[in-house]
């Protein structure tokens, strides 16, 4: 594969963006992306023995009992599946796979030769290491690494991240607007280093980190913190269309794109047919027009907050005020407010850590309350300089509470409706069909 971009200076985002742009032009073969997506958003295979949902407004969570069901399963292979067949699998008895397959780990290992040369020429596939990084939701990630004895020359990496763009995020478009953002956030030491460019996906900068875990988004001092985050990501400005046409410009796609969806496993049709009965259009619309009525300004959103994006950097110490990073930056872009905040405050429920069908958890008793969101607000209010007049403070807060909470609204409609569509086209192993369940479930009390 001829390489887009190395690394090296960025010294004009613009040039990036006119070389990928170039290279599509002229080169419409490498604009064929064959990546593979993993994404995250899932409910145990549950069975909702008792369910109760408080308005979604400010303070209110909501309560639900998720009980998992038992089955004999067997474990499919990651790569079996194609586009005439559904790619989740219902259900995987001894978890998700471990192994890289040859094909990938031959690509992988072409790619770190090429694009990080140095040492990483000098060694043979044989030596060459790779790994199955947990927790991508919609891409495919892999750990690749010098041999123990090998040494990196200079200042290249003796380890990189391998991102493989997932199938929901191919196309022209998504290309080059992810590459040119996450190259300009890594000059400005927002995100990590990017080291190669390729239709198919990237390599990154491996950060020594953690994910965060679930539970420690409502940790008062790592929540006062991803709200910093957020408000200085809010604060940036983007070579990118500043109209907010992202987030409903998605959800008339995936709905136009589900209308074509055929299904062929059984419990897929059954899920699928007991979606379609919640008559989407008219939840659409009614979602239209209470998010119409609600005031949130436009800034750069992440559109993605949840644990599995904000990295914790090793050697900050416990008490450092500035450890955490947020990562995954493919659904960036500008939009409403409230949808950060609605959406990161959903995030609170789901556990993608699970190691079992269908690889996540839901407990709605962790929705923040009310305290736990004016926490948040305040500190993202603070950092962004909106407390100059003590005497709108409770007003402000009040109505950025309102705003979050509507906004929520919207993230359960639409990764819901993503992840019907993940059922279909994702080899991922994650059970995004009853991902979707559980949005529309959690969204609509029923």
């Amino acid at each position: 594969q001829r390489p887009l971009w190395r690394a090296g200076s960025l010294t004009d985002a613009a040039t990036v963006l006119n070389i990928l742009f170039a290279i599509c032009l002229f080169n419409p073969a490498l604009c064929t992306l064959k990546g593979v997506i993993s994404t995250t958003r899932v409910c145990l295979p549950v069975k909702i023995e008792k369910f109760s949902a408080a308005p979604r407004g400010p303070g209110h969570a909501m309560q639900a009992t998720l009980n998992a069901e038992n089955g004999s399963l067997r474990v499919p292979s990651p790569r079996g599946a194609n586009g005439d067949d559904d790619s989740e699998a219902e259900s995987f008895q001894d978890g998700r796979t471990d192994e890289v397959d040859r094909e990938t780990r031959g690509r992988a290992f072409a790619w770190c030769r090429d694009f990080l040369s140095g040492s990483w020429k000098s060694i043979s596939e044989a030596d060459f290491q790779i790994r199955i990084v947990s927790g991508g939701l919609s891409n495919l990630l892999y750990m690749c690494s010098l041999p123990d004895h090998v040494h990196p020359v200079a200042d290249e990496p003796a380890r990189v991240l391998l991102r493989i763009y997932g199938a929901i995020l191919q196309g022209v478009e998504s290309l080059v607007l992810e590459s040119v953002m996450f190259a300009i956030l890594a000059e400005r030491a927002l995100g990590p280093r990017l080291y190669g460019i390729f239709p198919e996906g990237r390599l990154e900068q491996y950060l020594p980190s953690k994910r965060l875990r679930t539970d420690q988004l409502a940790v008062p001092e790592l929540s006062a913190e991803i709200a910093t985050k957020m408000a200085r990501f809010h604060q940036m400005v983007m070579p990118f269309n500043k109209e907010p046409k992202w987030l409903f410009g998605h959800i008339d796609k995936y709905m136009d794109q589900i209308k074509t969806l055929k299904f062929v496993r059984e419990a897929h049709v059954k899920k699928f047919n007991k979606l379609m009965k919640y008559d989407l259009p008219a939840e659409l619309e009614s979602l239209r027009s209470l998010l119409a009525a609600t005031r949130s300004p436009v800034v750069f959103c992440h559109n993605d907050v949840q644990e599995g994006n904000i990295l914790r950097l090793d050697g900050c110490g416990e008490k450092s005020t500035d450890n955490l990073m947020l990562i995954d930056f493919e659904y960036s872009s500008y939009n409403y407010r409230g949808f950060d905040f609605g959406n990161h405050f959903c995030e609170w429920v789901y556990d993608y850590t699970y190691h079992q069908w269908p690889f996540f958890k839901a407990d709605l008793e962790h929705y923040p309350n009310r305290e736990q969101q004016l926490h948040f607000i305040r500190n993202y209010l603070s950092e962004s300089g909106r407390y100059s007049n003590r005497d709108d403070h409770t007003q402000v807060e009040e109505e950025l509470l309102l705003e979050a909470n509507r906004f929520a609204l919207a993230s359960h409609f639409f990764w819901g409706l993503w992840s019907i569509i993940q059922a279909k086209i994702s080899k991922i192993e994650f059970g995004y069909m009853v991902s979707a369940l559980c949005s529309h479930i959690i969204q609509w009390g029923k």
